[in-house]
């Protein structure tokens, strides 16, 4: 990942978008949300993130809860909001317009034959404005309400030219359906998308982002890392930030900075069901102070192998807490290592997993 730049709360993707071609192989809103939910784990942010970033840049809000909804496959997006998020993914400008054309070439998929393409793609109903004439009436008749497929509800049949069992009933039917396809085919798909399913997923995820895929490394006792990091010298504090698997327990670790003790990895217990967390540790201020750089050193001190994903680090700076540098530990991620002079003793595992983090927003929330 890339470093961010002094004082940024903002670090940037470490990956590009898809290019047009990749694009061109989008047929149908489930690729589109593999599209974009691929584009949201490359951003490697929280939803929050997502619309923070998008209520400073001004126009189209990101609500978290609608962009859960789209990356779930829930519902199909508005294109206005599609770039919104895009944007604040950090997709490259010159790329937006094929994914414009993606959009609208997905959107006429969707539309039953016949349907006005001048129709609200997400309930095929008609736009608002155009549901009322001039004088407020809606068209053909206050009465008349319109259906997914365009046509008022009165005048639909099925396929044998009766009309449906009961409205009720109906509506049960069709309510049910939706939600085993959108909880089960959306979730899947997006972890799937993420990475493949390493160990198994929660069924109880509702908000997408709490699912990462990572790619990472792992040393047993007796075993270290190394890596440095920028801060400024103006700092006050500086707090590093590490994701780890705790599907594995105990881990414990001593740290050094700059050849000094500045603290220790403690155990934490496991969880078989969420096993992504982040634990933080606070480094003293007096190993920090008046330095561009630190040299991190970490030293498996217990039975458990010690693993790592990728380290954040914050300096406060003017009593503002903020994103400094971060650095992605895996094989995925060797030129992020090397400008970090990333090194390994005693490595014993490395590879990608796609886990969850717990529900609670403290267990995950760096922000």
């Amino acid at each position: 990942m890339r470093k961010a730049p002094e004082g940024s709360q903002d670090p940037g993707p470490d990956e590009q978008a898809p290019s047009g071609s990749g694009l061109a192989r989008v047929s149908c809103h489930e690729d589109l949300v593999k599209a974009l939910a691929e584009q949201f784990a490359r951003a490697d942010v929280s939803l929050r993130e997502l619309q923070a970033r998008a209520d400073r840049a001004g126009g189209v809000r990101l609500p978290r809860a609608t962009c859960a909804d789209m990356l779930a496959g829930r519902r199909f997006p508005k294109k206005a909001l599609m770039v919104a998020f895009l944007r604040a993914c950090r997709v490259p400008e010159p790329q937006i317009p094929a994914w414009e054309r993606t959009w609208e070439r997905v959107r006429l998929t969707r539309m039953p034959l016949g349907q006005d393409p001048t129709t609200d793609s997400s309930t095929g109903a008609p736009p608002e404005d155009q549901r009322r004439t001039a004088g407020g009436t809606p068209p053909e008749g206050r009465g008349r309400r319109w259906t997914v497929g365009g046509a008022p509800a009165e005048d639909r049949r099925t396929v044998g030219g009766a009309r449906p069992a009961g409205r009720g009933r109906r509506r049960a039917i069709v309510l049910a359906g939706a939600i085993t396809v959108v909880v089960g085919v959306g979730l899947v798909l997006t972890a799937a998308l993420r990475g493949g399913m390493s160990e198994g997923l929660p069924g109880d995820i509702v908000d997408v982002g709490h699912i990462v895929s990572d790619d990472g490394r792992a040393f047993g006792g007796g075993g270290s890392s190394r890596f440095t990091v920028t801060v400024s010298p103006a700092n006050t504090g500086v707090r590093l930030i590490r994701r780890l698997d705790v599907g594995v327990p105990l881990q414990h670790a001593t740290i050094t900075v700059n050849g000094a003790p500045a603290g220790a990895w403690r155990p934490l217990l496991g969880d078989d069901l969420y096993k992504w967390r982040n634990q933080i540790v606070e480094l003293p201020p007096h190993l920090t102070a008046g330095r561009r750089s630190l040299t991190i050193v970490n030293a498996s001190v217990g039975s458990s192998d010690f693993n790592e994903f990728r380290y954040i680090v914050k300096h406060k700076v003017d009593d503002v807490w903020s994103i400094i540098d971060t650095i992605d530990i895996g094989p995925d991620h060797t030129a992020d290592e090397a400008m970090h002079g990333y090194r390994i003793v005693g490595q014993g595992w490395l590879g990608t997993q796609t886990f969850a983090y717990p529900p609670r927003t403290e267990d995950w929330n760096i922000e």
